[in-house]
């Protein structure tokens, strides 16, 4: 055999072996990376409840434990009405249910929007009483580190906490992205209803507004329920 054909088996038979290792990597560690998405989207639910800090640093099994303690996954129609499994249907929504001492405290929304670059998901908790926003988390995002991709940032979310969805009539209105500081470009009758903005990052709050508006548009009747019910959701 030449040296050139030796070159070629040899270099196809290190192909053949490293592809052999990274299939047996993935698969071997398919299970632990699943694991860790479940166990992040659960970190990103009870943070939106308050349960838990992000620079709390909790342990993965904190986190299960305390997901299965206080967090309840079920299924709503268009009337904002639970729905047994066997009745599930395709329009029907996901809705997390936060409770202590065996009362709902709030709830919690899936946030998926587009973005500037990508979708951005993450979760919106809302207060028992339909109204009022109690945090927002992002999980996955492809905006711009230092510009959109500040909506990951504690500063930013944190500025949902206490915003309302409704005005002063109880008008659905949603909460939005100000193009700048809330105190100096919104009107002071309308500040319940924005967030400061990220300067140099118009479009992200532009889609992210929208994304925010389009979801809670859709639980609407959920929470309409839960102002005409406060802290019991219909069944």
């Amino acid at each position: 055999m030449s040296n050139a054909a030796r070159t070629f088996v040899f270099a196809g038979l290190l192909c053949l072996v490293c592809s052999l290792l990274l299939t047996a990597a993935a698969t071997g560690l398919k299970t632990y990376q699943e694991r860790n998405v479940e166990v992040d989207r659960q970190k990103n639910i009870l943070m939106a409840v308050g349960a838990v800090k992000e620079d709390g640093r909790p342990s993965a099994e904190r986190i299960q434990t305390l997901y299965a303690e206080t967090i309840r996954r079920v299924f709503v129609d268009s009337a904002g009405r639970i729905v047994s499994e066997s009745e599930q249907g395709a329009s029907d929504l996901p809705l997390y249910v936060y409770e202590k001492g065996g009362k709902i405290s709030s709830y919690v929304v899936p946030i998926d929007s587009r973005g500037l670059w990508g979708p951005i998901h993450g979760y919106m908790a809302l207060e028992a009483d339909g109204s009022t926003i109690r945090g927002f988390t992002v999980y996955q995002h492809q905006e711009t580190p230092g510009l959109g991709g500040e909506i990951e940032k504690d500063w930013f979310q944190e500025n949902f906490v206490g915003k309302k969805i409704v005005d002063r009539s109880g008008d659905f209105v949603s909460v939005s992205v100000a193009k700048g500081d809330v105190e100096e470009v919104v009107p002071a009758e309308k500040r319940s209803h924005y967030v400061d903005g990220i300067s140099g990052a118009t479009m992200t709050g532009k889609f992210l507004s929208e994304g925010l508006a389009d979801t809670l548009a859709d639980y609407e009747p959920v929470s309409i329920q839960f102002r005409k019910n406060s802290p019991k959701l219909p069944q």
